[in-house]
């Protein structure tokens, strides 16, 4: 689809615009966050499914609200004046199963993307008293018990259990060390790759505790050097660096070895559960089912093809596998978190990819059958749950286009679709735990989110959150916002993307082009949701700003994202130079001023752009780039490329480290020092290659900064780098 409409539509908007518009600089968007938008912070339902509640902007207030008057009926805690010790503000909170305890997190220390310690207070909401978890240390994953008469926690790597009636402190395992053995945490890159933090569930009647132990002592070690720096300073590394290790399993390498136990409260005993099929598997999430004898584990095979769904009695340990499912390429794992149980235990919804789409089915233990819940050629995208009352399953899907996502109830039994709130745009939900009431948020291209509350299935019952103020804000600077657009490739494929208009835009002009893409499996930049940041900012500097999602990413089925499958970055490298050429193309684009950047694997995919494009665009910015997967970690890695030692080809021909001496044009590689993520050595050995090429480049290593580099005056440090970049070179 060619540009034009949209131009003239874009010119005509401009008129009166650009009367009253003013300029906004970095300062304005990074460190006065003027255009940060507003949210329900700490939103909570109760168990009346009558009432939430939220944390309010300062931390300090937790304050309950009814569902149907919208009045606040009271405050829960108040921090404002009161003797509350060490307490003085809430992180985050959650109620015990009875709601008469509240357990806070108080503080905050990252250790990586999803993992941190906290100190963790218990309050009694009825003597309004304040009583530390423990104080034997900064705890992790702090949990009630479903009978709110304990918690679970992880310290040192060891699990311990609190029991909050005479104070007691239960150490449940012992030989928890640092870079060796992991009780209740998952290992860095299951943290990282499966999503999640808590490698622990509680039994429903709280007897037991089923928790994994991550062996990493045959996992080899990834060192980091640790500079004094700023921001926070290392004072102890002022005269000599310290180093930092940690287990990181790169593609072809050794994992942890992972086991399954059982901790009876009762007995004070531990059960190891034995899975067998040796060690090359993953075990991506551990829950009990309603029913307290049994939990699920899921295991994954180590190519990532093949799902067991396998149900152990919690007593004996028995097993029984419910559920298998094969894929030809991988098994995606956003559908691990779609598994929810009935009330009943002996049935549950599951997503799966086996019709070409992500789809609900549901599946039954007994006969081992699934059936269909949703169907059509479209992703279901999120599921958020099951209302037994009327049996009715609520879920998000990008079944109107792949750009949006709408909010749908259809029946147990597949019947009776519904479309139950929104606009075109981005739709999501947050339930109550009735299913009577749910937060609808609502964001486009064009419109900040707004927070509503909604009586299920469709009745509007008040905006929670216009975001009225952030609207007044953009009325004064008027900042050029996202059209959308498609094309077709040389190969007659169809690509979603958006673009961005100086804000003086003339089409007689001829601008400079930036494209910001991603391209990652599954992902999607293009999407009709509010985002306002650099993008906006750089379109004001003079820049057309173009993105472009290539084949491999999101909501377009499973044949298009997983077309990449063993050769990651040859059909999106393709697909951003095709991008290039048809913006190239456009009589308002220079064709001699194209730069293409991207961060993490948009900035693999940039570098490969650089030494594949043939000069295509003049300038390309790499920051926290992969440039050889063997670099990376395995579980991502060989999800789509599988081990090295068996596509050797498929990683080789696919890194941009041996291209390197096809460079053309100006490339800046940006990387942090201490990205535990994707490692520096990734642009350090594309940096030695461009070297022995004799190509010239220029990079920029930032100090002790982990893969968001960010932290003190970083990111304006960042993003003005990359700002006078373009500008000096294009």
């Amino acid at each position: 689809m060619f540009l034009v409409l949209i131009i003239f539509l874009y010119q005509l908007s401009l008129a009166q615009a650009q009367e009253s518009s003013k300029r906004f600089d970095l300062e304005d968007l990074l460190k006065k966050r003027i255009f940060s938008a507003s949210s329900i912070e700490g939103f909570r339902s109760t168990n009346d499914g009558q009432h939430y509640t939220t944390l309010s902007d300062d931390y300090r207030r937790i304050e309950k609200f009814s569902y149907k008057t919208g009045e606040k009926v009271s405050t829960l805690i108040d921090l404002a004046g009161k003797d509350a010790g060490d307490v003085k503000m809430v992180i985050d909170y959650q109620f015990s199963a009875d709601e008469n305890r509240l357990l806070l997190q108080t503080s905050y220390e990252p250790l990586y993307r999803r993992s941190f310690k906290a100190d963790y207070y218990v309050y009694n909401i009825k003597d309004k008293t304040f009583s530390p978890l423990s104080e034997n240390g900064s705890q992790q994953l702090a949990t009630f018990s479903p009978d709110g008469g304990k918690v679970a926690f992880v310290r040192d790597n060891n699990i311990f259990i609190k029991y909050l009636a005479d104070n007691r402190e239960v150490q449940i395992t012992s030989d928890g060390k640092l870079n060796e053995i992991i009780n209740g945490a998952p290992d860095w890159v299951y943290e990282e790759e499966f999503e999640f933090n808590k490698a622990f569930d509680w039994s429903p009647d709280g007897s037991k505790l089923v928790y994994l132990k991550f062996d990493e002592r045959e996992v080899r070690m990834f060192n980091m050097t640790m500079f004094q720096g700023q921001k926070p300073a290392l004072d102890q590394n002022a005269l000599y660096p310290s180093n930092y290790e940690f287990k990181y399993p790169k593609a072809g390498e050794s994992n942890s070895k992972i086991s399954v136990h059982i901790y009876n409260l009762d007995s004070g005993n531990t059960l190891k559960v034995n899975l067998t099929g040796g060690n090359e598997f993953y075990l991506p999430r551990i829950v009990y089912t309603p029913d307290a004898g049994y939990f699920i584990v899921m295991r994954l095979n180590r190519l990532q093809n093949k799902l067991e769904i396998i149900r152990v009695d919690a007593l004996s340990g028995k097993l029984q596998t419910v559920y298998t499912e094969e894929n030809m390429r991988y098994i995606d794992e956003g559908n691990f978190d779609n598994l929810t149980f009935l009330p009943d235990g002996k049935r549950f919804i599951i997503s799966s990819e086996r019709s070409g789409y992500t789809h609900l089915y549901l599946h039954d233990i007994n006969t081992l059958e699934s059936s269909p819940i949703t169907k059509g050629k479209f992703d279901v995208t999120k599921l958020y749950g099951y209302d037994p009352k009327e049996s009715v399953v609520y879920y998000q899907a990008a079944a109107a286009s792949p750009i949006r996502r709408e909010i749908y109830s259809v029946l147990l039994d597949g019947t009776r679709t519904k479309t139950i709130a929104g606009a075109s745009g981005t739709n999501n939900a947050a339930f109550s735990k009735s299913f009577r009431y749910y937060i609808h948020t609502f964001s486009s291209a064009t419109q900040p989110p707004v927070y509503s509350l909604y009586q299920a299935p469709s009745k509007l019952v008040r905006v929670l959150e216009n975001n009225q103020a952030l609207m007044d804000t953009l009325a004064k600077y008027t900042p050029p916002l996202k059209t959308f657009f498609s094309f077709k490739t040389s190969v007659d494929t169809l690509l979603n993307g958006w673009i961005i208009y100086p804000p003086d835009f003339d089409s007689t002009r001829k601008y400079p082009l930036l494209m910001n893409q991603y391209s990652g499996p599954n992902s999607q930049e293009v999407l009709d949701r509010w985002e306002f940041g650099f993008d906006e900012y750089l379109a004001q500097q003079g820049f057309v700003i173009m993105c472009v999602d290539p084949r491999g990413t999101g909501a377009r089925g499973q044949e298009f994202r997983k077309m990449t499958y063993m050769q990651l970055g040859k059909f999106e490298t393709i697909d951003q130079l095709e991008a290039g050429r048809y913006a190239a193309s456009l009589p308002f684009i220079d064709p001699e001023r194209l730069a293409i950047w991207g961060w993490s694997y948009g900035g693999f995919i940039s570098s490969s752009v650089m030494v594949k494009g043939d000069g295509l665009f003049k300038v390309g910015i790499a920051v926290a780039p992969v440039t050889n997967w063997r670099y990376y970690d395995n579980i991502y890695t060989e999800r789509f490329m599988r081990k090295p030692q068996e596509n050797s080809k498929g990683y080789d021909d696919n890194s941009p480290l041996f291209f390197a001496n096809k460079l053309k044009g100006k490339l800046m590689l940006i990387h942090g020092t201490a990205d535990d993520n994707v490692h520096v050595q990734n642009t350090l050995e594309f940096a030695e290659r461009l070297v022995q090429a004799e190509k010239q480049f220029d990079m920029m290593l930032y100090t002790n900064r982990n893969h968001g580099i960010y932290g003190g005056n970083t990111r304006m440090h960042l993003f003005t780098l990359i700002e006078d970049y373009l500008k000096r070179n294009l």
